[in-house]
């Protein structure tokens, strides 16, 4: 280069002769390191999955099977109540489809008449069905309170006249606004019995329209009132007054069961 070299020219030409300078290669160190750490990882995570493995299998399945085999312990006394329920159910319905192969009983009108006087003794609230027809028998299922299909049932219709007219010796059929009702109120009560008479005013009753007819066609009668003595109608006020003059109707209602009792009288001061 000599002076008449320009400057600009000679930095251009030191540029271009200058070498191209290379990231310098990696060293065989850090690559056996890079691989060591990949191989590290993935020895943890493979360890980490066998321990996760184990812990499911030997630890918290038989938790598992433990809670389970506890439970079904637990729930055995509610499946033991409900196979009893079950089999009390079918052993109900093949009771009900024996005794629904047996004939209804049938009750004579004296029967009939207890049946009624004791559905009706048994409870205030009981009155009788507006569907039933009054000059027709009744169901005995509606007035009677056991399996009128039962292979027992005749007995059980006698005991329960026996036990409706031991309770209730003396009956009245009555009505409220009846000067006769009245009158024989009067009389029993001046009898101060034991058992008490049973009275029912009938007009005043719910059923009304159907338990008159029926004890019309039951006792034959005429009218209200109607007293019953041991089960058996005593006839007209006419021969109440009769009976009551003679002794007769006290003989009867002592032979019924009914008793009178003597009234304390009030000591005087």
């Amino acid at each position: 280069m000599n002076s008449r070299t320009p400057l600009r020219e000679t930095a251009s030409l030191s540029l271009e002769k200058a070498p191209t300078l290379l990231p310098p290669p990696l060293s065989f160190m850090a690559v056996k390191n890079a691989r060591k750490t990949r191989n590290r990882t993935s020895l943890l995570v493979f360890l980490s999955l066998v321990f996760l493995s184990s812990y499911i299998f030997f630890i918290q399945r038989p938790a598992l099977s433990a809670h389970h085999r506890s439970a079904t312990v637990a729930s055995s006394p509610l499946a033991e109540a409900l196979d009893a329920m079950r089999s009390t159910h079918l052993a109900s319905d093949q009771h009900r489809k024996v005794f629904s192969s047996n004939p209804q009983v049938q009750l004579t009108p004296e029967q009939e008449l207890a049946a009624v006087s004791s559905f009706l003794a048994s409870l205030s609230a009981n009155v009788i069905p507006p569907s039933v027809d009054p000059l027709r028998p009744i169901d005995p299922q509606l007035v009677l309170e056991f399996d009128t299909r039962s292979s027992r049932a005749g007995e059980e219709v006698q005991a329960m006249v026996e036990d409706v007219w031991s309770r209730n010796p003396v009956m009245l059929y009555s009505k409220l606004y009846s000067p006769i009702s009245r009158e024989i109120k009067s009389t029993l009560f001046s009898m101060n019995l034991h058992p008490a008479p049973t009275i029912f005013d009938v007009d005043v009753r719910d059923d009304v329209d159907v338990l008159k007819p029926l004890l019309m066609r039951l006792t034959s009668s005429s009218d209200l009132p109607i007293l019953l003595v041991g089960g058996k109608p005593v006839g007209s006020i006419t021969d109440i007054r009769d009976m009551m003059e003679s002794g007769e109707l006290q003989r009867k209602i002592r032979e019924a069961g009914a008793v009178s009792v003597e009234k304390k009288k009030k000591n005087k001061k």
